[in-house]
């Protein structure tokens, strides 16, 4: 019993060494072995192999997987960093359906500037933390939505990872910091439950303020969802004002867009799908309109999950010029062959850096 137990204690010492050279290790007797071998006997014989590929293990240094001089692959669990010479692009890709498409490699990408092809000298699938703002409309033209509204941001909250951070902001008459970035799901859904909505509609200066709010964050990947009626109303901002900020902060903004069916009472609710689709399309997001308030909490699963299945394409921009100019950003496809018609979402473009 001394050497089994002895054997155990080195197994699991092996194993986690293993797990840090090169993954989990799976140690499984062969068949023929079972029947003749006794247990002290086995408990021997299985010490030894386990002690000799042990040193071999632990005399090896570990290693990553071997990248292109001109590649070099982001790590998986570590925010991503901007680079002054590196222009880092997160890209979604959808099928005809709308479903994700993952597996691509950085082949199936082309990346353009202002109409010059440019060389891609990063690329990553993997999901990284992210700093979230929440903005969600408290106006009187969502009482009837309301209960819906919180159960699709509870369920967005809850597909966090451990590393991710969320903030939360309401608006109706004034837009209103709710709580700033916190890892706490319990306290952003008290914060919810315990609001009313009333008042008028001030979207735009919550978006204005998530953005504002998102200069500390402490992820390098930052998004900010939306869930509104999209009409604006009592707004400070002009939409010309969230535009040009949002081309500013590099953050991707998401909507889930509750429209009527019909058109809106009001003008400004009747623009609501085209302020919040040009938003989100121009930093590389989406609109997500709901047909059924049912829907909703399926919605946030979805937009969660987008945002952990993004592809990060980076490139040393050709012109090396701080002019300070808005240039724009294309991304396309070489799909791999067999598949349907792609579509990329992608922000629009970035401001240069200046003198």
């Amino acid at each position: 019993m001394a050497s089994v137990t002895i054997f155990r204690k080195r197994l699991a010492a092996l194993r986690e060494r293993r797990g840090k050279v090169g993954g989990p290790l799976q140690v499984r007797a062969p068949q023929y072995w079972r029947g003749w071998c006794s247990a002290p006997v086995c408990s021997a014989v299985f010490l030894v192999v386990a002690l000799s590929f042990a040193s071999n293990a632990w005399s090896q240094e570990p290693s990553g997987p071997v990248r292109p001089e001109n590649s070099q692959k982001i790590e998986k669990g570590k925010a991503l960093k901007a680079e002054t010479d590196i222009a880092l692009v997160n890209v979604t890709v959808t099928d005809p359906y709308g479903r994700l498409v993952t597996g691509l490699e950085q082949s199936n990408f082309r990346v353009f500037e202002d109409g010059a092809e440019q060389e891609i000298v990063r690329f990553s699938s993997e999901d990284v933390p992210i700093s979230i703002g929440v903005i969600f409309d408290m106006s009187g033209s969502m009482a009837d939505k309301i209960e819906k509204s919180r159960l699709a941001a509870v369920q967005f909250f809850r597909t966090a990872n451990p590393q991710d951070e969320f903030l939360l902001i309401n608006f109706n008459d004034r837009a209103q910091l709710m709580t700033s970035f916190t890892g706490s799901i319990e306290d952003l859904q008290s914060r919810l439950m315990f609001t009313a909505a009333r008042g008028q509609t001030a979207l735009l200066d919550g978006i204005y303020l998530g953005l504002s709010e998102m200069k500390g964050a402490h992820n390098a990947k930052k998004a900010l969802l939306i869930i509104s009626d999209g009409g604006d109303n009592h707004s400070r901002y002009s939409e010309s004002d969230i535009r040009k900020y949002a081309r500013e902060a590099d953050v991707q903004v998401y909507a889930i867009g509750i429209f009527d069916a019909d058109g809106g009472k009001t003008s400004e609710e009747n623009g609501g799908p085209a302020l919040l689709g040009n938003l989100t399309e121009m930093t590389g997001g989406r609109t997500f309109a709901v047909s059924s308030m049912n829907d909703m909490p399926d919605i946030a699963s979805k937009i969660s999950m987008e945002l952990r299945n993004q592809y990060v394409v980076g490139y040393r921009p050709s012109d090396r010029a701080h002019d300070g100019r808005w240039r724009k950003i294309k991304i396309k496809l070489r799909p791999p062959k067999g598949l349907p018609p792609l579509t990329v979402y992608a922000r629009t473009g970035y401001y240069a850096p200046g003198h």
